[in-house]
């Protein structure tokens, strides 16, 4: 058996499908970033622990998260509330937390948007770090999300999970990802001032991971990225083929390029007006 993690932040929408989903385990412990809905009410009815921890950044909630709250198993899982854990997914994990070679699996997600799987132009199989060996595995933050960081070797399972990214409604995608934008923005900042790219990984990387983090940082450093990311992500991935939907995606992910850009140039000749802008966003506003 594994215990499995559920982040959330006003969730009502999607927590009691993200719990049931993950009833195969008997040890779920929702994690709450302080929710002003009614998050925790819903997920209180179900045999779940629940878990309130104000919300400073993914990194640091997550590490926060493993550190405090001890799992009832060796192996543990983190689902986020608007993702589903599934029966063959989790059989998967039953099998790869019983061996001992590696101490971490990778796990690509399904992005599901405009009730579509968006396959071509979301870089599938898209790995993320999500069933680990507890004490063996943190994270830190990175941009507006995080990236982990792992003591012994790690491989990939076969099996995915699905992703519905828009299940709340585009307002709130447009609202969360220019949140997003802002630390994306910080971030390729402090990347192009001190980070590099690392031209191997490119073409040699070992892993998927490893050759789309390079690809990130080359990224941040071409010119007209949003026209260059819409151009990659529709023609070249092959988002013209997931029809209405793809083309929906690779617009808004040009526009959230766009919008990277522009607090980018905001950062560097009107640095007081993003802070300002930081504090009205406020820190613990963040969703998942």
């Amino acid at each position: 058996m594994i215990s499995i993690y559920i982040l959330t932040y006003n969730e009502e929408l999607d927590i009691a499908a993200c719990i049931e989903s993950a009833s195969l385990s008997d040890d779920i412990i929702v994690v709450d970033s302080c929710s002003s809905d009614r998050t925790v009410e819903i997920a209180s009815r179900y045999p779940v622990r629940v878990v309130k921890h104000a919300f400073e950044s993914h990194g640091r909630q997550r590490t926060w998260m493993l550190e405090n709250i001890a799992p009832k198993y060796e192996w543990v899982y983190i689902l986020e509330a608007d993702e589903r854990m599934t029966p063959e997914l989790f059989a998967e994990c039953i099998t790869a937390s019983q061996q001992s070679d590696f101490i971490g699996y990778y796990i690509a997600e399904r992005v599901m948007f405009m009730n579509k799987w968006i396959r071509r132009s979301t870089q599938y199989p898209r790995y993320q770090m999500r069933l680990f060996r507890h004490g063996k595995v943190w994270f830190s933050d990175y941009g507006h999300t995080e990236r982990e960081v792992c003591d012994g070797a790690t491989s990939f399972l076969k099996e995915t999970y699905p992703h519905y990214t828009s299940g709340k409604g585009l307002s709130r995608w447009i609202d969360k990802h220019n949140r997003y934008s802002t630390d994306e923005a910080k971030e390729t900042v402090y990347q192009l001032e001190n980070g590099s790219v690392k031209w191997q990984d490119l073409i040699f990387g070992q892993s998927e991971v490893e050759r789309r983090r390079a690809l990130k940082d080359l990224s941040l450093r071409l010119p007209a990225r949003p026209i260059v990311r819409f151009i990659y992500m529709y023609f070249l991935l092959g988002g013209c083929w997931d029809g209405r939907a793809g083309f929906a995606w690779c617009t808004l992910q040009a526009f959230y390029e766009y919008l990277i850009l522009l607090k980018v140039w905001e950062i560097q000749h009107m640095p007081q007006t993003s802070v300002d802008v930081k504090i009205l966003e406020g820190v613990g506003s963040r969703e998942y």
